[in-house]
């Protein structure tokens, strides 16, 4: 079985304990009562350096959707073409896949604070550049494919180094909840950023929400640059982040099961119950009643919401140390409640199954990216990590793929029933066959 393991930073910046795996709190606080014991767990947020950490992520999470928001939207005004907007949305994949596999290897190799501030300085810049690319009327899309492949690059060497420096700011006990408050703003940013900027965009026009990302950012950088230094621990090696170091990545995974595992949990309740490709044909045919773009804004923004309710009231769940079987548990959730989506041709209980299967994907990713904090060693969280984005983002693309080959084939409610399903077989057979997993603690 493998174990938690961790390692303290400057003790200036964390009051966390020095002995790894030990699950405490920072002042040795007796446990949660009453209705605390519901509500979000904070106590990450009592360590000033995490804090610094959690705070810029609040100020990216609105402030990237923006940008999300305002790059499809110029380029649809300049081609009039969705098609344009898909391809734009590939220019951005790609890069960012390639540069989150070697981001990865990177942040094993040098000060994470340091690049952090590299990448967060660069993201900010190609902002700067979006605005005055828009600002002058320069309508190229090529030029804005081109900031977005750069963005999207910066993105990919951030994350890994983002996520894996967590584990060198809190306690191993309190890594779930350090990601549940991580995941909580990120995924309220997926809610309140795209509504802000369908605010902003008639009131004050689309360049400024570049503008607007730009500055927050600004923010963000000055958090991460007071954030203590995180250097490879260990001896200092001559180790380059190269194609060798992303293979040596590679094989850890296919050496640690309980590793590779969280990583094909992943896979499995992204590739076969993410259904959203079928949204639009849902809305506009079994939900039509309701107008299609009501229901269409309700669908997407179902997942969500309930995300941001399972991390409010993540307390309830934060504190368990059977990993493994949370995330068996959480991936099944997923899978009975995209069933029950699938079944439905009410609106609102459509609603209400795709909001609890938020929540069960906020749990399936709180100890998901806690078994990769704390399973692998800190000479390996960056990789473990850069893979980690790769699968987050790859996910969900195969599944439109795969839910709109299939919806075509044999109607959208039974491959949506037929996809949650799925997720539910192959995650038991999994867990059966591989106990890694379920066996797997703090």
């Amino acid at each position: 079985m493998y174990r938690a393991t961790r390692t303290s930073v400057d003790t200036s910046e964390s009051s966390s304990t020095t002995d790894a795996g030990k699950d405490e709190t920072p002042g040795g606080d007796p446990p949660a009562r009453g209705w605390r014991r519901w509500a979000m767990d904070t106590r990450p947020l009592r360590i000033p350096a995490y804090r610094r950490l959690w705070s810029s992520t609040i100020v990216t999470a609105v402030g990237s959707q923006l940008t999300a928001v305002a790059v499809p939207k110029q380029i649809y005004d300049i081609t009039q073409s969705s098609a344009w907007v898909g391809y734009a949305s590939l220019a951005g994949l790609v890069p960012m896949v390639v540069f989150a596999l070697w981001g990865g290897a990177v942040a094993d190799t040098v000060d994470r604070r340091k690049l952090l501030l590299v990448t967060n300085i660069g993201i900010a810049v190609t902002s700067l550049l979006f605005w005055a690319q828009a600002v002058t009327g320069l309508d190229s899309v090529p030029v804005l494919m081109i900031l977005l492949a750069a963005q999207q690059a910066f993105f990919g060497l951030n994350q890994p180094a983002r996520s894996a420096s967590v584990a060198r700011l809190v306690p191993a006990g309190e890594l779930p909840a350090a990601n549940a408050l991580g995941t909580t703003v990120m995924q309220t940013g997926l809610v309140a950023g795209p509504l802000l900027a369908g605010v902003l965009i008639p009131v004050i026009g689309l360049p400024e929400l570049y503008l607007i990302d730009a500055v927050a950012l600004t923010f963000t950088v000055w958090a991460v640059f007071r954030l203590p230094a995180l250097p490879p621990l260990g001896e200092p090696s001559a180790r380059r982040a190269g194609v060798r170091e992303i293979a040596a990545g590679f094989r850890y995974i296919a050496g640690h099961k309980v590793l590779l595992l969280s990583f094909l949990a992943d896979i499995v309740a992204m590739v076969f119950g993410m259904p959203r490709a079928l949204f639009p044909e849902l809305a506009a045919q079994t939900y039509g009643a309701w107008g299609s773009g009501f229901a269409l804004g309700l669908l997407f923004a179902a997942i969500p919401v309930g995300s941001v309710l399972g991390g409010l009231f993540s307390g309830v769940f934060s504190r368990a140390r059977r990993h493994g079987l949370m995330v068996i548990g959480s991936v099944v959730g997923w899978g009975l409640a995209i069933v029950g989506f699938g079944l439905t041709g009410n609106l609102w209980v459509a609603v209400a199954f795709l909001a609890a299967g938020g929540v069960a994907d906020m749990v399936s990713m709180v100890f998901r990216g806690a078994i990769l904090l704390s399973a692998a060693t800190d000479e390996m969280r960056g990789r473990m990590q850069g893979v980690f984005t790769v699968v987050v983002a790859g996910g969900p693309r195969l599944a439109d793929v795969l839910h709109g080959t299939a919806g075509s084939l044999f109607g959208t409610r039974a491959a949506v029933a037929g996809g949650g399903a799925l997720v539910v077989v192959v995650m038991l057979a999994l867990a059966a066959a591989m106990p890694a997993l379920r066996r797997y603690r703090i």
